[in-house]
């Protein structure tokens, strides 16, 4: 198009849900997996909102056999009355226009998670059909649509002793990459939203064969959270700490607990969002956290071992939930991960030093047992500085910032450098024989690193191996120190033997970055290798097989009698061809790359496997091991 070409009659309109079918990633994020599903929430979000305006106690949701869904909620039920202004029917003006709902002027819904008044009406427009049943003043009422199109208006059908609102929909194979809804993907989030709002009763349904049923419901609400997320732990305070204030017209809850390890784990809400980015609920409930038990530190004469305890010191071994209700949530950008609100800060600050003050007031044995973690904290913490400096002396003593085994690569530019963390010196050899010297570095382990889920950060800090992948990758560690910025490769790929200590070896090493690198891995930067489990040649042609079918489908390919078949053990026993030919090179290797979709899985998946309790662990491995292929025993 040239200049000339771009007239007024080049500018287009796009009414209503033609926008959102238009661009859907817009409105849900993407049209994979994650968009789809996010389908589901928008829907659960409205009939979370109805109780909590406190009209609601029950939602189902169903799974059909055709991956449609419905969602039934025994809410008020949407309006249908024409509206005042549109003259339409309220129902269909909410099903069919953006930024149309109940949820503005702060009478109708005190709070809400859906703001925007956007979430049926795109789940409309991007849904091949939808039917919407209304439960109200005694009477049914029902309206179809297809692809957010209304196919006939609201309709009376009958009489009704109920109320409430079923959705029913089914996404459109037009907008979607795939159509097929992941029951536990579904279960995770519905099991939060009962954790968030005690009491609601949501139940989860699956009709496609194996009719699986969850029901959640958790009195306890966001205490019952903390005692689910510490599950395989040992608590040092015995018991949740819980306070629920409503401040300003902040509604403010709290959960928390101690346990007898060395991470952070804390999660934040606001309207039932999961802010994984924090915002100002957060920096008010940390603030008032560590001036809380320097106070305490101070009143129980404990300030002789450490004279004043840091934010890190006070969150060791935290496991908390804080969750906050407010008329109008500000969030910072549209994925709506960070809470905005300047005042909110004060809010939950003033609110946490009230209660917990009062708590350890009246629990004393509990919070002498917190200082005393949080005072080991602190030692440590010294520790770890002196160990941080000794090893910055060293490094400028030798003149030479990056560790002598690794081979590093030519290129300068972050983005297209690739660090292979290698099993063993023998396979980190090959490794450095057959990679491409421009833009591949390679650094071999030795053995087994130290397993950082019982370490503290002085441990992990003297650990030669794990010294050495921090400097080699340069962004620092800890919550001073890190720096996603100064990482040298935006390509870390783990390549680890096929067998159990190969795997053992990758645990080890996901489970370090997962609790010191989270950001490498929410960056994408982080990936697996996955070398061949066997070399099958026939004459002089040789194809690698990368697990048991791929071995079964080559041997039926060729004539057996011409074939020499070799099961690898390790890397070691690859030479540099063959590794760069199978693993290395980025034309035809397969790299998997680790993704943290779902933190508290995660979370709970890394405390079984690598935390001191034996019972949960074999009951994971018992449950999981029919999923595990190629391992080597």
């Amino acid at each position: 198009m040239t200049g000339s070409d771009y007239g007024a009659d080049k500018i287009q309109i796009l009414e209503g849900l033609e926008a959102v079918r238009k661009r859907p990633a817009m409105y849900i994020g993407s049209t994979d997996f994650s968009g789809l599903h996010h389908l589901v929430y928008e829907v659960v979000d409205n009939s979370i909102d109805e109780s909590l305006a406190g009209v609601c106690d029950t939602i189902v949701v169903t799974i059909h056999s055709d991956n449609s869904i419905d969602v039934i909620d025994n809410g008020r039920g949407i309006p249908v009355e024409p509206h005042p202004v549109y003259k339409t029917s309220a129902l269909e003006i909410v099903l069919t226009k953006l930024h149309a709902g109940g949820k503005f002027d702060n009478q109708s819904y005190k709070v809400s998670g859906g703001l925007h008044g956007v979430g049926v009406s795109v789940v409309n427009a991007l849904s091949e059909e939808m039917k919407v049943e209304v439960y109200r003043n005694d009477r049914k009422y029902v309206q179809s649509y297809k692809r957010g199109v209304p196919t006939g208006p609201v309709k009376d059908a009958g009489e009704a002793k109920k109320s409430g609102t079923k959705v029913y929909f089914k996404p459109d194979p037009k907008i979607f990459d795939t159509l097929e809804y992941n029951f536990d993907t579904l279960a995770r989030r519905l099991r939060e939203l009962a954790f968030l709002n005690a009491g609601v009763k949501i139940i989860l349904r699956d009709d496609r064969g194996k009719g699986k049923e969850s029901v959640f419901q958790f009195k306890g609400g966001i205490a019952s959270f903390v005692q689910y997320l510490n599950e395989n732990k040992t608590s040092i305070t015995k018991k949740t700490i819980f306070f629920h204030s409503v401040k300003e017209r902040v509604d403010i809850e709290v959960a928390m607990d101690y346990i007898d390890s060395y991470n952070e784990t804390v999660y934040t809400y606001a309207n039932n969002i999961n802010t994984r980015e924090g915002g100002t609920h957060l920096v008010g409930f940390k603030s008032a956290l560590t001036r809380v038990l320097n106070e305490f530190l101070k009143k129980e004469n404990l300030d002789k071992k450490i004279p004043q305890l840091s934010g890190d010191d006070v969150r060791e071994g935290l496991v908390a939930i804080v969750s906050v209700k407010l008329p109008n949530p500000q969030f910072e950008g549209q994925t709506k991960m960070k809470l905005g609100n300047g005042e909110v800060k004060g809010i939950v600050e003033s609110a946490t030093n009230e209660n917990l003050s009062q708590y350890f007031e009246e629990n004393p044995q509990v919070v002498r047992r917190i200082l005393e973690k949080c005072i080991l904290a602190a030692q440590a913490r010294v520790a770890a500085k002196k160990a941080r400096e000794l090893t910055r002396r060293k490094s400028a003593l030798e003149n030479d910032a990056l560790p002598g085994k690794l081979a590093d690569c030519s290129e300068n530019d972050p983005s297209l450098c690739e660090l292979y963390l290698v099993e063993g010196d023998y396979a980190g050899g090959s490794a450095k024989q057959g990679r491409d010297r421009r833009f591949q570095a390679i650094l071999p382990l030795k053995g087994k690193i130290l397993n950082v889920e019982k370490s503290r950060l002085d441990k992990v800090l003297s650990n030669e191996e794990i010294k050495t992948i921090i400097t080699a990758i340069g962004t620092g560690i800890g919550d001073s120190e890190f720096d996603i910025n100064k990482a040298r490769y935006h390509k870390i790929i783990i390549m680890t033997d096929a067998d159990v200590d190969g795997s053992h070896i990758r645990t080890l090493l996901l489970t370090f970055f997962f609790r010191y690198m989270p950001e490498i891995i929410k960056n994408g930067y982080l990936y697996i290798a996955q070398p061949p489990l066997y070399s099958i040649r026939a004459g002089k042609e040789v194809n690698y097989a990368y697990s048991d079918e791929d071995r079964d489908r080559l041997l039926q390919s060729i004539d057996k009698n011409k074939v020499t078949l070799q099961r690898y053990k390790g890397l070691g026993e690859m030479n540099p061809d063959q590794l760069w030919d199978t693993t290395m090179d980025p034309e035809k290797r397969t790299v998997i790359q680790v993704k943290l979709e779902d933190e508290i899985e995660a979370e709970e998946v890394f405390t079984v496997l690598m935390g001191d309790a034996v019972e949960p662990r074999r009951k994971f491995i018992e449950e999981n091991a029919r999923n595990v292929k190629n391992l080597d025993l």
